[in-house]
């Protein structure tokens, strides 16, 4: 049975421990309100945008074209992998792993943010061809240097397809891996509950072309879908984060409260002893 001394340094280390979760759950839980407002702004955003871009391909689909919108038949893929720069995220990171084995090529290659899955992706010698990082809270301009690159990779022909692997927002305890196809551009269903505006566009005239406002509006569509991207899981690894280290500090406390149980047991049983010791040398005195 463990002494005094140990036990103790063991309730200290442990009370230690939980400080520093307690201290990054409450700097995680103030990231995790600016970083959820954040994603939830660029949904309505999108949201419109999506409409529009679906307005256009409904209307125009035999005028307009864009390199952007031409499918190919070869199966290159070229993948962005959102993950976190930093651990202490429960299982955020695992889980858009599984998400990109499973929904992705093998033979694809990769552009990453992140440290997480980039030193994972080396480690299984997959193909890496750029490695951005993010500041938080994101800037538009960081997620329009990635658009660019994965822009110019599609259009220099390079690869056939550009999908990207993210996390999405749902709410604090709920995050859900996904795989978008941002390249070729699919325009969105109208229909959809995201991407519909109130009222029939089949009527709405655009200027000075279709195929000038997809050239305008195709490369602020693939900046915004990644800068998106980049929100919802800057929000999802705040939240995840602030939802490890509660559930981190909880279990510390609960194992303090055993130390100190098991400390108060061996303490008492060692006053008994000494009593039982005082007491037999007494008798044996008389």
């Amino acid at each position: 049975m463990a002494n005094l001394r140990d036990i103790r340094r063991r309730i200290k280390s442990v009370k230690n421990t939980a400080q520093i979760t307690r201290a990054m759950q409450l700097v995680a839980a103030a990231k995790m309100k600016k970083a959820q407002d954040q994603a939830m702004a660029g949904r309505d955003y999108a949201s419109q945008l999506n409409a529009v871009l679906s307005d256009i391909s409904t209307n125009f689909s035999e005028e307009a074209s864009h390199p952007l919108l031409e499918v190919r038949e070869g199966n290159r893929e070229l993948v962005l992998v959102v993950s976190t720069d930093k651990g202490l995220c429960g299982p955020l990171n695992t889980n858009v792993a599984k998400k990109m084995r499973a929904s992705t090529s093998k033979d694809a290659e990769y552009v990453t943010v992140g440290r997480k899955l980039r030193v994972m992706l080396e480690k299984t010698e997959k193909t890496i061809l750029a490695d951005y990082s993010v500041n938080d809270p994101v800037p538009f301009a960081d997620a329009r240097a990635i658009a660019a690159f994965l822009t110019k990779q599609f259009t220099d022909g390079k690869c056939d397809k550009v999908s990207i692997v993210y996390t999405r927002f749902v709410n604090t305890l709920t995050q859900v891996p996904e795989v978008m196809q941002l390249l070729p551009v699919t325009p969105p269903d109208q229909t959809a509950d995201s991407g519909a505006i109130d009222g029939d566009c089949s009527d709405s005239l655009f200027e000075p072309s279709p195929e000038e406002v997809l050239a305008s509006i195709l490369p602020l569509y693939v900046n915004f879908q990644v800068y998106q991207a980049l929100l919802e899981s800057r929000a999802t690894e705040h939240s995840a984060r602030m939802v490890a280290m509660k559930a981190a500090t909880d279990n510390a406390k609960k194992f303090i409260k055993e130390l100190t149980l098991q400390y108060n047991k061996v303490r008492q049983a060692a006053i008994t002893a000494e009593l039982l010791e005082i007491t037999t040398a007494m008798k044996a005195m008389e």
